[in-house]
């Protein structure tokens, strides 16, 4: 997400980006989780933009728009020869990882593909990114991601959090159990335990 800013031509712009910092502010309190202000302003920011559709998906080759895989995006990012346009395909990558992860996550199928792997491919995009070597206003963006690098996964549970209060999925028990031996989501263990199923510990076997 290059431009922080959205379209400033959609009134409902400056309602979605309050009710997110919002929604976040709440979410982060329940994960007891603390990220810096611009770390906050940053995801919220993030969250605004994707709810045009136009941000998030791109037009694939026969004109129908779709989600461009991270490992393609990763594949540009390596190829490319030029650092600006490196940068700003890892903050793509980055960004669409956590706001997948957050939002669609429970979309997704039980195959490889999975909600760790995006934390994975996202967290790294980040990670790149804070040791980019930029000077100006971007030199600022490091610390910020350097924190997503970090809390990646708990941002994660925060905005899964978000989503279930908005009533955007139902709760599936065996979902939140792959989530959770995946990732280690200390949300997925709540969630278990409240509804009574306490989970193995990781990597352990039942027998």
């Amino acid at each position: 997400m290059t431009d922080l800013h959205c379209d400033t031509g959609l009134v409902t712009v400056a309602d979605v980006r309050e009710f997110f910092r919002e929604a976040l502010h709440g979410a982060l309190a329940g994960q007891h989780l603390r990220v810096r202000d611009h770390t906050e302003q940053y995801v919220v920011n993030l969250l605004a933009m994707f709810m045009r559709s136009e941000a998030l998906f791109e037009p694939g080759p026969d004109g129908r728009a779709a989600l461009r895989p991270l490992a393609r995006l990763l594949a540009d990012a390596l190829a490319c020869s030029d650092d600006e346009r490196r940068y700003r395909i890892l903050q793509r990558l980055g960004d669409v990882a956590l706001f997948v992860a957050g939002f669609l996550a429970q979309g997704f199928p039980r195959r490889l593909v999975d909600i760790d792997y995006h934390i994975a491919m996202g967290g790294r995009a980040y990670g790149a990114l804070a040791h980019a070597p930029v000077r100006g206003p971007r030199r600022a963006l490091a610390v910020v991601f350097a924190e997503l690098e970090d809390k990646f996964q708990p941002l994660v549970d925060a905005l899964n959090d978000i989503r279930d209060a908005a009533g955007q999925s139902e709760r599936d028990l065996l979902r939140l159990y792959e989530v959770w031996h995946r990732t280690g989501s200390t949300r997925a263990r709540r969630l278990l335990l409240r509804a009574g199923v306490v989970p193995f510990p990781r990597g352990r076997l039942a027998h």
